[in-house]
């Protein structure tokens, strides 16, 4: 390839919304260029390195037994109603309606497609396993896309569905998938930390992930040094604190008499622990939500967060948002910032103890 045969449109200065040194080197490189908000085009260079990393990944798929297809990204809407599933992705799929009025999404992910697929084409389980796969565009609105192509709004991804027929022939599936992602990762050259993970809106029983420790990124995960646990955070278990022992950071203490003390205009955690020269740690945030149409508060320490995937997972719920101040006035009495446990009636409770 000649340099001036083709196109690189390198730059001198990073752009000033790059933040990530990935997304400063690959605009400067000339690799990709922005289109919107999470939106980008891969130029000459991005799309040959683009090309090698599908090179590989078609590879271990067929080196995996896995087949190939090309599955559309434009769907009828009710496509993913039948499954219940439309709900569950909410706000993150992008929801149009054609010429003639009928309701369409773009593919967030395929999983419906690739049952229809397989139910059409396998009449009997003699002609099972079978796994398929395809390297294709997806959409999600990301709330807010960031860090250039590692979170967007429009994005390549290689997805993969099996189909067995029984239990056993799913746990040897999962294990040739793992297999492959790792020979993928170390292909690539990246460290790639297998680690149990929050299936979501995917659904299923059990999730495991490939993490690949970086300084930036969007997910967190524990791992233990001495037993090799590995866990994304939105599923990493803890050990429960015995009963009547104070929890970390939370010194024994005289518990004073119950009273009520005024706090007007102090909504924070922070704001109160101040005015009573209480610690966070010491203290109870009550988080109010709505779990499949229903109130829930969700009680954790002042200095902690609540983690939505557990949260939704110990309810049981498909669909967890936080409640708006009319939900929470109206379940709680009290409005936003002052609502606690203490004489709560008819929410379920749900205390991270």
């Amino acid at each position: 390839m000649r340099w001036s045969a083709t196109l690189i449109p390198t730059l001198r200065d990073s752009p000033a919304d790059a933040v990530t040194v990935s997304h400063r080197l690959m605009v400067r490189a000339g690799m990709i260029w922005q289109v919107g908000a999470g939106t980008y085009a891969y130029l000459p260079l991005g799309r040959r390195v683009l090309n090698k990393i599908v090179a590989i990944v078609r590879e271990e798929m067929d080196r995996a037994g896995a087949i190939e297809v090309l599955m559309p990204v434009l769907w009828s809407e009710d496509i993913m109603e039948r499954t219940g599933r439309l709900e569950a992705f909410a706000q993150d799929v992008f929801r149009f309606r054609d010429r003639h009025g009928r309701p369409h999404i773009l593919a967030p992910t395929h999983e419906e497609v690739a049952t229809g697929i397989v139910r059409h084409a396998v009449r009997s389980y003699r002609q099972l396993p079978v796994t398929i796969y395809q390297v294709h565009t997806k959409f999600r609105d990301e709330l807010r896309p960031r860090f250039g192509v590692v979170r967007a709004r429009e994005f390549i991804m290689k997805d993969a569905y099996s189909f067995s027929a029984d239990r056993a022939g799913l746990d040897e599936c999962y294990e040739v998938m793992r297999e492959a992602y790792g020979r993928i990762l170390g292909r690539c050259g990246l460290e790639g930390v297998f680690v149990e993970a929050d299936p979501g809106a995917m659904g299923g029983e059990e999730s495991h992930e490939f993490m690949v420790p970086a300084a930036i990124g969007t997910g967190s995960f524990a791992r233990c040094g001495a037993c090799g646990y590995a866990a994304n955070v939105e599923v990493a278990a803890a050990p429960p604190v015995p009963a009547g022992a104070p929890a970390a950071g939370a010194p024994a203490a005289e518990q004073p008499e119950l009273r009520e003390v005024e706090t007007p205009g102090m909504t924070t955690i922070e704001a109160v622990g101040r005015f009573l020269d209480v610690g966070p740690e010491r203290m109870i945030k009550t988080l109010v939500y709505v779990a499949d149409g229903k109130p829930v508060a969700a009680l954790v320490r002042g200095d902690h967060e609540v983690s939505e995937a557990k949260l939704r997972r110990a309810l049981g719920a498909d669909a967890l948002e936080m409640a708006d101040a009319s939900v929470i006035e109206e379940a709680t009495g009290a409005p936003v910032g002052f609502a606690g446990p203490v004489g709560l009636e008819g929410v379920q409770i749900v205390a991270d103890h």
